[in-house]
C-alpha cells in the first residue's frame, strides 16, 4: 500500500461500485459519522443510509449509501451497502416520486404497521438522495 493511503472498495449485491486508493474517508456509521485514515485500528460497524465521502488526490468526492457494514483492517476498508450511488448516477425526479409517496403513507399514521416502518425507510432513502440535488 502507499504510504497515508488507503484501499476503498463499495461493494452492493450488484457489483462493484468503487474501488479506489483514497487518502481519508468519512462514513455515516450506526453510532455517527466516522473518518477513516491510513493505519486506522481493525473495525468492523454498521452504517446508516447517508453519504460516503473520501478524498483522493485532495479532491473530495461523496457517495449516497443505505445501510450496511464496513470493515476497516490492513489499510484496506471495505464498505458492503444495500445500494450506493454516485450523484451523477442519481434519479431526481425518481427519488422526489418516492419521497412523495413515503411521505403520503406516514401521513397515515399507523405506527405500528410494517408499511409505516417501510415508509420511514424510503423516505430515508428518497432524501439521502435529493439532498445530491443542485
Amino acid at each position: 500500500m502507499s504510504e497515508d493511503k488507503i484501499y476503498l472498495e463499495i461493494v452492493t449485491p450488484e457489483g462493484e461500485v468503487l474501488r479506489e486508493m483514497v487518502s481519508a474517508i468519512v462514513v455515516p456509521a450506526a453510532m455517527g459519522s466516522m473518518g477513516i485514515m491510513a493505519d486506522h485500528a481493525p473495525l468492523v460497524t454498521a452504517l446508516d443510509i447517508g453519504v460516503l465521502e473520501y478524498t483522493k488526490a485532495d479532491q473530495k468526492y461523496k457517495i449516497a449509501i443505505t445501510s450496511g457494514f464496513m470493515e476497516v483492517k490492513d489499510n484496506e476498508v471495505m464498505v458492503l451497502v444495500q445500494a450506493a450511488e454516485r450523484p451523477e448516477e442519481i434519479d431526481f425526479e425518481r427519488a422526489e416520486k418516492a419521497r412523495q409517496r413515503a411521505e403520503a403513507r406516514l401521513a397515515q399514521k399507523k405506527v405500528d404497521d410494517i408499511d409505516y416502518i417501510r415508509a420511514q425507510a424510503a423516505l430515508e432513502r428518497a432524501l439521502n438522495r435529493l439532498q445530491f440535488k443542485a
